[in-house]
This record gives structure tokens, sequence and C-alpha cells, in this order.
């Protein structure tokens, strides 16, 4: 009896252990060395942590809590980590990013909502709690920015979207090789990516497969959006209008009737079924005020 209950300890603290190893391996990241060590551009104080933390609050809080408490969502598997805590505080500036970037299970991506700018303040916002943290500044100058154009050629027989990325340095043009390119075609309710990302070759072109059944307005037309992401040259985002869509005549969303448009485009059975409440109500509270005052004026008499 006493050697079963020995079993049963150990082979319940093997499980224990081994559970707990599944839920900390669960939230380690598999980054990719080239982006451990990056680095922001922006130098963390005690401005870009309050800023940052307006945009944890927004984007982070309903998951990962206040940081600190650890007050986070505990029936998430994995669940969200404390930020504050030595887990995350022992990653690089540049695997918080990544992580900040591709997102995973529960967690979204928030490359494509939040600015570079804006990702980096809350990764500021985040090493706030850490005492020990020392930055190292990215040598990436946000005002090359201005030197990048993008120059874009479609041909209509393949449907590629051709892209030449270039700055224009004193030195001459340079083209921008290895960089992050993102293509993106604006919608009623957000930016529809179009194929997944893909970097420039050494001669800064990267082209997509642009689909033939996206429509357009009325003449064909399309809000292109096109985001590209450098390690010197920073972040730069670019909007063309290009003719490459299918012509659609169709009336926008905001046009016809619908339960998301302003009351007056409102469908009518809920402009009569609201009118039919108010007025209900509104009756039966003239009908409680008449029977107050009937009750009153007997009791008088």
């Amino acid at each position: 009896m006493f050697k079963e209950n020995i079993k049963l300890r150990l082979t319940a603290t093997f499980l224990i252990c081994f559970l707990f190893f599944l839920q900390l391996n669960a939230q380690r990241w598999d980054v990719p060395a080239d982006k451990k060590s990056k680095n922001s551009y922006i130098k963390f104080d005690g401005n870009t942590a309050k800023e940052g933390e307006a945009i944890f609050t927004k984007n982070c809080k309903s998951c990962h809590g206040d940081l600190g408490k650890s007050n986070g969502i505990k029936t998430m598997n994995p669940a969200p980590p404390d930020l504050s805590q030595a887990l995350t505080q022992e990653l690089t500036d540049g695997e918080l990013f990544y992580i900040l970037n591709t997102g995973r299970n529960a967690m979204p991506s928030f490359k494509n909502t939040l600015s570079e700018e804006e990702r980096w303040k809350a990764i500021s916002f985040i090493r706030s709690f850490n005492n020990k943290y020392v930055q190292v500044l990215s040598k990436t100058d946000p005002t090359k920015s201005k030197l990048v154009k993008i120059n874009c050629v479609f041909d209509s027989l393949s449907n590629k979207l051709k892209l030449n990325i270039i700055a224009n340095e004193k030195t001459g043009v340079i083209p921008l090789k290895d960089a992050e390119v993102s293509l993106f075609v604006t919608r009623y309710f957000g930016k529809l990516q179009i194929e997944k990302t893909i970097r420039t070759n050494a001669d800064g072109i990267a082209i997509f497969n642009f689909p033939k059944d996206l429509p357009g307005d009325k003449t064909g037309n399309v809000d292109v959006a096109i985001k590209v992401s450098d390690e010197l040259y920073g972040e730069i985002e670019s909007v063309n209008k290009f003719n490459i869509g299918i012509p659609t005549d169709k009336l926008g969303l905001t046009q016809n009737r619908a339960i998301w448009n302003i009351l007056k485009k409102a469908p009518w059975w809920i402009i009569i079924t609201y009118t039919s409440i108010v007025l209900t109500v509104g009756a039966f509270l003239l009908y409680i005020i008449f029977s107050l005052l009937k009750i009153r004026k007997l009791g008088e008499n």
C-alpha cells in the first residue's frame, strides 16, 4: 500500500511538471534570428511610454490585463502573460516587435492595424516596468523614408503589379533590396491584403499577382495601398488609384437602407418597430398617470 502511494505521488508530480512545461513552452515564440536583433529608432522615455500605455489599453489590455497585476484572462489557452514579468522582459526588443507583427492563436497581428511607431511605443510602455532595461537604438533614420519612391507598373496581360522601390540618395539612386512589401486594397470595412508579404530582390523589385475578379468603382478604379518596411529607411506607405478592377455600378453600403446606416436610411421595419414601441410605452405611461389621478380624485371624494 505504501509503495502504491509513492508511485501515485510520483506519477502526479511528473504530470504536473509535464503540464507546466507544456504551458511554459506554449507561451514561447520561435522568432527568426534576424528579427531578434531589430531595435527601435524611437528613444524610449516617459512620453513614449505614456503614449504606448494608451495604445496598450486600447489593443492589449482586454486580454493581458493591467501590467504588474496579473489580472489577464485566465480561461484562454495559453493564458496571455503579464507582460511586466520576466518571461516577457527577458525577450529582446526585436522579439517583442516580431510578436506584435505576427500574432498567434487568439492574438491578432498588429502589423497592418498599428503603425511601426505605435508598435514601438507600445513596447516602450512594456519596458517601463523593467528597471534593468537598457535600450539599444536602431540605425534606422525615419527621415530617410522621404527619400523612398515606389514606382508601379501594371501588366494587364499577366495581371501582375510590378513595384520598383528605390531611394534617391545624394550619391545616386539606391534600390531597396530585401525590403518587406505588403499590398492592400481598400474595402468598405478595412483593407484586403493581396497575396502574402514578400521581399524585394537585389534590384528593389517586388511583383504581385493581382486578382482578375476584384470589383472596382464604376470605371474600375481601385485604391491600392503599398506598405514597405526596410531596416534602414523605416516604414513607408503609399496609396494609389489604379484602373485595374472590374467596373462595378453598385450603390455604396451607406446609400441603401441598412441596419448600420443613419436613422433616415434605416430599414422600414426597424423604424416601424421602434416607433410602435415608443408609442406603446408612451401610451402605457399616460394610462398609469391617468389612473393615479383618478385614484387621487376618488380618495378626495
